[in-house]
Parts: structure tokens; sequence; C-alpha cells
């Protein structure tokens, strides 16, 4: 195994995810045993069992199972990931197998491990070598998360590693568990099922067409003419999914080949889903244990391990895991379908009681090795070296940092001649998914907020973006499209609300702030053609975007009637439905959080300024403070609503994914808060929300890219998403002009997170 014994001391709790009795299942039976073995082995070892649920309310689980997944609903897996994190478990040990989990190949189960910041032990029951697209993907998706990955044969780590690519410091090698029972004459126990006199050949498993029944039961004629007393004993149910496709058939058929070969009296099918300890004592009454299975590429079996680990002559085809466990004289291997060679090897075994006990002895002293012990020992000494190799993030103390410079270089990687593309994969720009206007008119904005940039570049790149503006609005439908193909065909007729929200938004603000005459001009017009559109908005966000926008607007040309309708037009709906939504402990405007919250706040804020109406600046306050307290950590820094809260009425937040538009929205509304009030709190909550780009959060890890103006797509619980789209470095530019502005008019600010321009 390339292991030693774990102490038991370094890991006191542990969370296991896998199939568990009464679920019947081969996965079942082994997590339930190892469950079990390491209560025996480590009692002071607290195990959480996370059980997948094929049929949810169906099964009666024990007090092991402290939560059930069920298989096709994957918030029960995102609810999980949470409950795991929240439990103090210091791993994740997974069974893994395909068909257990839902999405394709079992995907649903890497958005759970993905949402935790715990190490990962997978255990593989299958490792496939040629795998489809989704198998190897999952599959590949596991490797990356996992701290170990336990395979239960050498074929699998060289799968692993030929196939996958595996790092083989990764992998570990840890034999099927087996029961720890004495050796016995198999004719002690026959009496018990009734098999005295006989001579026994067991096959144990759920009933099912790979497992090669029919190759043992041709077979028979031959053994039994020279044995007439022999029994083949099948023991187990048909699968289930064999039972809910076709019922009983295929036992059925099983039966007629016996009776249609003359050895219907030789066969004893045994329906039934077998408890442990019954299992082994049928094992262990059995002369010969038969493996006829079909399937060169199965690298588990837990019968075949069952039948080594009790002592059993076991006669088996050649797949992969019995080629291991039997080699060097452990057991008899035949060919696949080889009727002749099973009937031959068995007439032999059964014909020389000294040679089936040596094998049986054999067989035994090797299953030494494997008893449920040895594998608690071994599995907790692998998650002791993965918790141990953790990374430990020290907290670093809030101080001073120094504020980013502009910079429009990641902006213009991620642009062409047609505008802002949307997303990147690490760096690099992905064309699959095209333009938007959201990132174009944010785009458009950065343009007027950077003082630095070039003059010559500023007039290209806002005349790229404009233009992608323009481009986008549809006249017919007397709205603004969002998305755009990279061949420039648009994918609608009519955006989202909020894409036209924000395009509102970005044309006052270019109508403000824009550089040069003849962008401003532009952005009036197209603001005075499309902007009647803000009317009619009822998306809250997108009703904030329009405000901010027609608040902008009035700056730009004072008295402005349509600015001043939009203006007008939705704040008191707005206190109205906080006033329905707020609760004791809940002073929002909606009984969900979502995306871009503060924007909210400073929208009213904004508005109550430019109508000299108090009492919008101040329920802006008072909706500002209560979700920047939402937007808090236990450790005083910026937390970003994740992305996991949303659409959870009246929760409070969940820590992951954050996302940097979350930030830059905060920044701006405390900016709007200190314009509004001069109080300096706003001033040290916006550089607290700034801080977070540089590393003042969660996990201590910057996400903005000082050297190219970069900023990476979020904070998750197991690092950075390294992505690095449009909008994370749009959010990062835009706050950091933000920032420097507020930094050049304020001097001498206290805070904990004091950010120096």
């Amino acid at each position: 195994m390339g292991t030693t014994a774990a102490s038991g001391d370094a890991i006191k709790h542990l969370a296991m995810i896998g199939n568990f009795l009464p679920r019947q299942c081969g996965l079942a039976t082994f997590t339930t045993d190892v469950y079990q073995a390491m209560r025996d082995r480590f009692p002071d070892l607290r195990v959480d069992v996370y059980a997948m649920d094929d049929h949810p309310g169906r099964y009666d689980y024990p007090a092991a199972v402290v939560g059930a997944i069920p298989q096709h609903e994957l918030s029960g897996y995102l609810t999980t990931a949470r409950t795991i994190e929240a439990s103090g478990a210091q791993a994740i040990w997974v069974q893994h197998e395909y068909g257990i989990y839902g999405g394709p190949a079992g995907e649903h189960l890497l958005a759970l491990l993905d949402r935790t910041t715990l190490p990962v032990i997978v255990t593989l029951h299958t490792v496939l070598e040629k795998p489809n697209a989704d198998e190897r993907r999952v599959l590949e998706g596991l490797l990356r998360r996992a701290a170990k990955v336990v395979v239960m044969a050498e074929r699998g780590r060289d799968i692993l590693r030929r196939v996958y690519g595996a790092n083989p410091r990764q992998i570990a090698m840890i034999p099927h568990g087996v029961p720890d029972r004495v050796f016995v004459d198999p004719e002690t126990l026959k009496p018990q099922f009734g098999w005295q006199g006989r001579d026994v050949v067991l096959t144990f498993g759920l009933l099912a067409p790979n497992k090669g029944i029919e190759t043992m039961i041709e077979a028979l004629p031959a053994i039994a003419e020279r044995h007439p007393n022999l029994l083949y004993a099948v023991l187990g149910a048909t699968h289930p999914n064999l039972v809910a496709h076709e019922g009983e058939a295929y036992r059925d058929r099983l039966k007629a080949l016996a009776t249609e070969l003359g050895v219907g009296g030789n066969v004893a099918f045994i329906d039934g889903f077998i408890e442990h300890d019954e299992l082994i004592d049928y094992l262990q009454a059995a002369d010969i244990y038969a493996t006829p299975y079909l399937n060169p590429a199965q690298i588990t079996s837990g019968t075949l391990s069952y039948a080594v680990g009790v002592g059993k002559a076991v006669v088996s085809t050649p797949y992969v895991h019995a080629t291991e466990i039997l080699a060097d004289g452990h057991g008899v291997l035949v060919d696949f379908k080889d009727v002749a060679a099973f009937a031959r090897e068995i007439d032999r075994l059964l014909s020389s009681a000294r040679d089936r006990t040596r094998l049986a002895q054999r067989a035994y002293d090797r299953g030494r090795t494997m008893i449920w012990p040895r594998l608690a020992e071994a599995t907790l000494h692998e998650t002791e070296v993965a918790v141990a190799a953790r990374p430990r993030r020290i907290a670093q103390a809030s101080t001073a940092v120094k504020a980013l410079k502009p910079d429009f270089a990641a902006v213009e990687r991620m642009s062409d001649a047609t505008g802002m593309l949307q997303h990147s994969i690490y760096s690099v720009p992905d064309r699959r998914h095209g333009y938007c206007i959201d990132d174009n008119a944010r785009a458009l904005m950065l343009m007027s907020a950077m003082d630095d940039l070039d003059p010559v570049e500023r007039d290209k790149w806002t005349t790229i973006y404009a233009s992608f503006v323009q481009y986008a609005w549809n006249p017919d439908e007397r709205r603004f499209r969002n998305f755009m193909n990279f061949d420039r065909t648009w994918c609608e007729d009519v955006g989202s609300e909020d894409s036209n929200g924000r395009a509102i938004w970005a044309l006052g603000v270019t109508a403000r702030d824009g550089k040069d005459s003849k962008h401003r001009d532009w952005a009036r017009a197209m603001f005075d053609a499309t902007a009647s559109l803000g009317l009619d908005l009822g998306s809250l966000r997108a009703q904030s975007f329009a405000m901010l926008g027609a608040a902008a607007m009035l700056e730009a040309s004072p008295g402005h009637e349509l600015a001043k309708s939009i203006l007008e037009r939705f704040p008191d709906d707005q206190i109205a439905l906080l006033d329905t939504a707020r609760r004791p402990e809940w002073q929002w405007f909606e009984i969900v959080l979502a995306y871009d919250n503060a924007r909210l706040p400073q929208a009213l804020i904004v508005a109550g300024q430019a109508l000299g109406r108090k009492d919008l600046v101040d329920c802006g306050l008072e909706t500002l403070d209560w979700i920047v307290a939402k937007q808090t950590s236990p450790e005083g820094r910026f937390r970003a609503v994740g992305t996991e809260s949303f659409h959870r009425p009246y929760a409070e937040p969940l820590q992951f994914d954050q996302q940097p538009l979350e930030a830059q929205a905060t920044v701006d509304a405390c900016i709007a808060a200190f314009q509004a009030t001069g109080d300096q709190r706003w001033v040290a909550e916006a550089e607290r929300a700034y801080a977070w780009y540089l590393g003042q959060n969660d996990l201590d890890l910057p996400l903005a890219s000082p050297l190219d103006g970069g900023c990476f797509d979020g904070l998750m619980p197991t690092g950075l998403n390294r992505n690095q789209g449009a909008e994370s470095i749009l959010a990062l530019q835009l706050a950091s002009c933000a920032i420097q502005g507020l930094s050049k008019s304020v001097q001498g600010v206290a805070g904990t997170t004091r950010v120096v321009a």
C-alpha cells in the first residue's frame, strides 16, 4: 500500500459521501462497511455520512446518515456543501462511482466539491480506460479537486497516470476491505443453509447480464456428471434498474436455461439483498467461489475481495481486479465465456480436497492484509497527509494598501474593433461568447472616468464602445439588444431590462463626463432618443441603473425633462417595496439578496440629491448601512454577497462565490453617501470594499493583477476563479477610478483598511 498506519490523533471529524444501507447496492454496502470500520478502529473519530438518494424519502437511514442528497437536484449538492463546511469537518471522503451522482456523468458532485474549502479524498470504484467526453471531464475535475485519490488496484493507478495524466504522488492504492473472520471448514456451516452433503459453488451479487451467470450454468452439466451432488448457489437480488425495466424476466431466463440443460436441480437462486453477517456465512459455507464476470475493465469487485478475505478457493474470469488479487497462485483464472475451462477447473478443485484447501488458505493469508482495520488505518493516514498539506491561511492585519492606478491594458486586451468581449479563459479572450451591451456600456463609462488615458486612445475606444451601444439600439422594438455573437449577429431583438438600464446609465454618464464634446453631444442625442424606455422598467436594478443615468444627464443638462421624469418615476415605488419586505432584522427592498445590491441605495441617494428630497437620501443611507453590515465578515473585512445567496428569502448571505461587481457597487454607493453627508465613515467603507480587490478578503488572495490591469472573476471556496472576464476587469478599473477621485478630495482619512492613492 505504501502507507503507514494512521494515529487518529490529527483527524477528529470526517464527512463521507456515498451510498449507504438500506439502499441496496454494492457501493452502499462498501460505504456502510468503511464507516463501521472507521468507528471501530478510531472510536473518537466523528464520521458524518451524506448519503446519495436515488429515491428521496424511500430509505430509512440510520443515525450515521446526517444528510441525504437527492441525486438529480443540484440545489441539494450546494446545500450539502454549505452544511459540511459549517459542520467543522476537517476533510471530505468521497466514494465515487458512475451512475450515483446527478448531471452528465455525475458532474453535480463537482459543484459540491467546488463549494467547500476542505481537502477531498476520493476513492474511485471505477477507473475507465476509454471514457466518453463527459466521463473524462468529470474524472479530470475530481483529479483537480482531490488532495488524494484512492484506487483499489494497481491497474487503476496505471490508468490514471496514462489516460488522465494524474500526478503519481496524488494516487494511493488501498485494497478493498474485507471482514475479519476466522478460517473455517465449509462443512461446519453448510447445515445452516441445508447444504450438507453438497459440493457448493457460490456466486454473489446483484443479478445482471454482465455477471456472466450463463457461463457457469452452461458449465454445470460437465461438472455435475462427475459430481452429482453439485449445487451452484446464485445469491443476490436482481439489480433494481433491471427490475424496473423488465421485472424478473432475466432471472426467469436463467432458470429456464438451467432446466433446458438438465441441471435445474443443481442450481439454487437465492433471491434477496443479504445482510452483511449472513453474506459472510454464505461465503464461508461454500467450497468454491466463482466470478464469471464479462467486463474485462472491472477494476473493483467487493464480492471477490470478501471471498478472498474469508479464504475461498476462487475461479474467475481475468477482469482487472481478479488478475491482481488472485495473482501468484492465490486463485484460478480462466478466459471470458470459457465454459469448458470453468468446468475443468471447478471439477479439479472439487476432486481434490487437498488442492482446494491449499488454495483457500493462500487466499485467506492474502486477505489478512485487507481486513477493514487496515483499510481504515491507511485511509485515515492519507487523510492526515492531505490535511497537513493544506495551505494555512494566516489572516493579515488590516493595514493601509496602495490603490492601483487605473490601467487600460486588460480592457484593451479584451476588446477589438467591434467592442469588448464578454469572457476569457484565464486572460485570453474567449470569442465563443461574443459581446454584450452590459460590458460595452461599462467600458464606455470607463473612458470618461480614466483621467490619464492617452487622448488618441481614448477617442478610438470611446468611439468603438459608443458605436456598439448605438448599434444595439433596435428602433422597431424601442429597446436595446444585449448579446451579440462574434460574427456580429445579434442573439435577440430585445435585451434584458438590466442591460437596457445600463445603456441609459452609460449614455447619461458620457453626456456629463465625456472628455470630448463630440462624444458628449452624441450621448445626449442617444439619451433623448432612447431613454424614455426607462419609464417602463420593472426590474429594481434596471430602474436604479436608469436613475443613475438620469441623474448624470440632469447634471449635464439642468432641467432635462426626461431625466427628471425617470428620477421621479421610481423612488416612491421602491420605498413602498421596502416597507412591504421590511422585518426587524431585514431592512431591504426585496425578501432576497441578489447581485449589484448596493446600486439600489446608491440610486436613491443620488435621486434624492438631484430632486432635493431628503427622505430619499435618508432611505438610501439607511439601506446602504444595512447592506454594508451584511457585507462585513466577522474579521471586519468586506465580504461580497456570494452568488449562492441569491433568491433565498430572508436568509443571511452566503460566503461564496464572491464577485468583483459587488465590491465596485459598494465603492460607488459609499462615495455617493459621503458626497451626500460628508460623513468620513463612508470613505472608510468605500476603501474597505476596494481593499477586497487587493487581498483584504476572506481568502487573503488579491484579485487584482497590478501588472496589466486585470482582475480575476471571483473568490470561490477553493481559491480564485482565475478567468478574467470583462465584467471583472471593468469592475476593478471603475473602482480604481472612483477611489482615485475620492482620494484626491479627502486627506488624512482614518480607517483600518486605509487606501492611499
